[in-house]
């Protein structure tokens, strides 16, 4: 076996076992959200009774339906809309679970594992409910952040850290060659 052929199955075989993590992340993402939903639709009761409950001073649970996406984006009436949403949804995750089979360093694995797992969170309440259900309320001097919900929280770090990441951090340096380009050379 060549170096270089060495060097192609290494680095195989590290981005194979990147996906156990990444993986793992977005099921436990997915489930701290459907089950923060659960407790929030039938434990507080927010299902049958919506309301306001102030938590803290800048904190409320509340209970909103969003039929569009961030920021109720695209929100729609159209019975088939949730359908598109979410059609729209797995595609980006397959994209990510490819990207997934490719990354090399555990910290992507996560990052890209939280927004899958809050990509399949919501998917599950569009499936569902024909919107994603959000109750997560902070303020502060009189400025409102639309609601969210644990699957979205998934999703905004994990983008703010991959951003963070291809910004500052652990990809390749790309002015110096790697040992086998050296070798080719």
């Amino acid at each position: 076996m060549t170096d270089q052929t060495r060097g192609e199955a290494g680095r195989m075989a590290r981005s194979r076992s990147m996906i156990r993590p990444g993986l793992i992340i977005a099921v436990f993402v997915m489930i701290l959200d459907q089950a923060s939903k659960w407790w929030m639709l039938e434990v507080v009761g927010m299902a049958h009774d919506p309301r306001v409950i102030e938590v803290t001073s800048y904190f409320n649970l509340v209970m909103a339906w969003n039929r569009g996406v961030s920021f109720s984006l695209f929100w729609h009436e159209a019975e088939f809309m949730p359908y598109v949403l979410s059609a729209v949804a797995l595609g980006i995750v397959g994209f990510l679970l490819s990207w997934l089979r490719r990354a090399d360093r555990p910290f992507l694995a996560v990052c890209i594992g939280m927004v899958i797992g809050g990509a399949i969170g919501n998917v599950i309440d569009r499936l569902r409910f024909g919107a994603v259900a959000d109750f997560l309320d902070f303020h502060v001097l009189g400025y409102h952040w639309p609601a969210f919900n644990v699957a979205d929280t998934g999703i905004s770090v994990g983008v703010i850290l991959i951003v963070l990441d291809s910004l500052f951090g652990g990809g390749r340096d790309h002015s110096r060659p790697e040992k086998d380009d050296r070798d080719r050379a």
